[in-house]
């Protein structure tokens, strides 16, 4: 699925409360945010109920020893892929026994990653304990600073559809 900007910002505080009525373990792992989405999400207080870890992992090599991101695939494709997103979700997922477990890669700019994938693209892996993980493209507009930041906020949205969903009624793909 392809998306443009987000439209609101998701209130961290209610996303973390919910996951907490769930009983549930988030986790993160990031690329362009650099850490970003974990850091909204423990800035609420008490987020330390819910919250297991998040794991910043910028280059291909730290893709693949932190998360488990197939080498070869980051080799053949580049790390701007929805392939890519889902195994980073997936990696964080298993590295912190998470419940749900959420990714970030894309192209913050100014301009097209080595590879031509233009400035402002974007893809979120979501994954969830008992279910295939799920990628989301989004197209984001503006300066380094506003597309990271855009990042997050469709990251936490992508996360709160989640949050908001029983396990069972999960899509495939978002």
């Amino acid at each position: 699925m392809t998306a443009s900007v987000p439209g609101e910002r998701i209130d961290p505080t209610a996303l973390v409360a919910a996951a907490i009525a769930q009983d549930l373990r988030l986790a993160t792992a990031e690329s362009l945010t650099a850490g970003a989405l974990v850091a909204r999400l423990v800035d609420v207080p008490g987020a330390s109920a819910t919250v297991v870890g998040g794991a910043a992992c910028y280059s291909l090599d730290a893709k693949t020893r932190v998360l488990g991101v197939g080498a070869e695939l980051l080799a053949r494709e580049g790390a701007v892929t929805a392939e890519v997103a889902r195994q980073m979700a997936r990696g964080a997922l298993e590295l912190y026994a998470a419940d749900l477990a959420v990714s970030t890669t894309g192209v913050a700019g100014p301009g097209p990653d080595e590879r031509g994938v233009p400035a402002g693209t974007v893809w979120l892996g979501l994954a969830r304990r008992g279910a295939e993980p799920l990628a989301r493209e989004v197209h984001l507009s503006g300066d380094r600073a506003a597309v990271r930041a855009a990042s997050v906020e469709a990251a936490l949205q992508l996360l709160s559809e989640h949050v908001d969903r029983p396990a069972q009624e999960s899509p495939r793909r978002a």
